[in-house]
């Protein structure tokens, strides 16, 4: 592969197809470290992503005295005294630099974060707040943003949080995942706009129920977890329905067809709604034991679309809108301005940098679809924008992608799968 900022994306010369088998899910492993790492005894994790977040997750989980050893394709995660002082890398990733501060007040010593230069602009405040309200000492200079320090005491009050969740459900997520290890428990309460993502709420809350703790969520915008032991539990995890999303795009845009082996018949992963989102563009979806295989017709037609729940996949469906037939409407990601880059902002430059025509609204993009000429697109070191930018390369000669090893975020392989696909033709 040449150098990151060189990578110039594959056009095939017909139809894509193919299958593709996409490692584990980011999503799940992250939640299922983190559980395992507070249980009640020692869990074995198999189908564990191997990328540069889970990679961030133990290293943080290890720091600060959990056991995590490999062998044979599984992980085995052992609870251990948790103490610092520590250092906790936290990169890009939102579920680290989001779920590893409620573990970390309940250890005996400092936590220090600091993560990639972007990590600092991200808004940190909403949980560091949160943690402030459950009895926990946050040393951050009163930015609200990283660098941070917790200094624990080896135990958590907990009790009553008030929060505004509206910027991610992370927030409520990360309070949730460590909550039943508060002496009080704790008793979430979200005033603020609707909460995105809800899809990775109920994941949160399953994982949560599977090992055993009590969760009530009998009252809208409140979550109340109480205090008792995490389960250990022993978990085999799903592909990450999200990285499907490129590979998926491939099949509807060229008129070809891919399979995506092992795709759930049920899960909670928000990747799933990919199965709705390609029979939306036009595109044939058939499930079976061997996957999910979308076929493209000819025709890929402009859509109207509340991604709110599926925030993640804008930047890849984004992409297909902008060579559909008509044009499109995204809505309900306003909170994606807060990702790993600004997402709705750096579409719209991208995709109008190569000829198209996208603007922001209140709350989404709105995409007509214009003839793109080739240029670099940028990915802000974002691995959702490297795919978008890999998916206009199917249509566009010579399109280069700026960094596309920030892929390794979630699917270090994605630069060579993508190219064994695409020119297999």
């Amino acid at each position: 592969m040449t150098e990151a900022s060189e990578w110039v994306a594959p056009r095939p010369d017909g139809a894509v197809r193919g299958r593709v088998t996409i490692p584990g899910s980011k999503s799940i492993s992250n939640r299922a470290l983190i559980l395992a790492a507070i249980a009640d005894g020692p869990s074995t994790l198999t189908g564990l992503l191997a990328a540069r977040d889970t990679t961030l997750m133990r290293s943080a989980l290890t720091s600060m005295g959990v056991g995590i050893t490999e062998a044979d394709g599984k992980v085995t995660v052992t609870p251990g005294s948790l103490k610092g002082p520590a250092a906790v890398d936290t990169g890009l990733a939102g579920t680290v630099m989001r779920f590893v501060p409620p573990v970390a007040a309940l250890a005996d010593g400092v936590i220090s974060f600091d993560g990639d230069l972007y990590a600092r602009e991200r808004p940190m405040h909403v949980i560091l707040d949160s943690l402030r309200q459950l009895g926990a000492e946050i040393d951050d200079q009163g930015t609200g943003r990283m660098p941070f320090a917790v200094n624990g005491s080896g135990s958590l009050r907990g009790g009553v949080v008030r929060l505004d969740a509206s910027g991610s459900s992370q927030f409520v997520s990360a309070l949730l995942l460590a909550g039943a290890r508060y002496e009080q428990g704790v008793d979430i309460r979200h005033d603020g706009k609707p909460v995105p993502s809800q899809a990775h709420l109920d994941m949160s809350i399953a994982m949560i129920r599977e090992r055993g703790v009590h969760v009530d969520t009998d009252e809208p915008n409140r979550w109340v977890v109480h205090p008792g032991p995490i389960a250990a539990r022993d978990t085999a995890v799903e592909p990450d329905l999200s990285n499907a999303a490129p590979f998926l795009a491939a099949a509807a845009i060229t008129g070809g067809s891919v399979t995506v082996t092992g795709w759930p018949e049920q899960t909670t992963q928000p990747g799933d709604q990919l199965r709705e989102i390609f029979a939306r563009f036009g595109a044939d979806v058939s499930l079976n034991d061997e996957g999910l295989t979308i076929t493209g017709t000819g025709n890929l037609h402009g859509v109207d679309l509340d991604l709110s729940a599926v925030g993640e996949l804008t930047p890849v469906i984004a992409a297909v809108a902008a060579l559909a037939d008509g044009p499109s409407y995204l809505r309900g990601v306003a909170h994606l301005r807060f990702h790993e880059t600004d997402r709705l902002a750096a579409l719209e430059a991208e995709l109008n940098k190569l000829g198209g025509d996208v603007t922001q609204t209140a709350d989404g993009l709105e995409i007509r679809p214009k003839p793109l000429h080739s240029g670099v697109f940028a990915s802000y070191d974002d691995h959702r924008m490297a795919q978008a930018g890999a998916v206009i390369g199917l249509v566009v000669d010579g399109l280069q992608v700026e960094n596309i090893g920030t892929t390794a975020k979630t699917m270090p392989e994605f630069p060579d799968v993508w190219t064994q696909l695409v020119t297999r033709v």
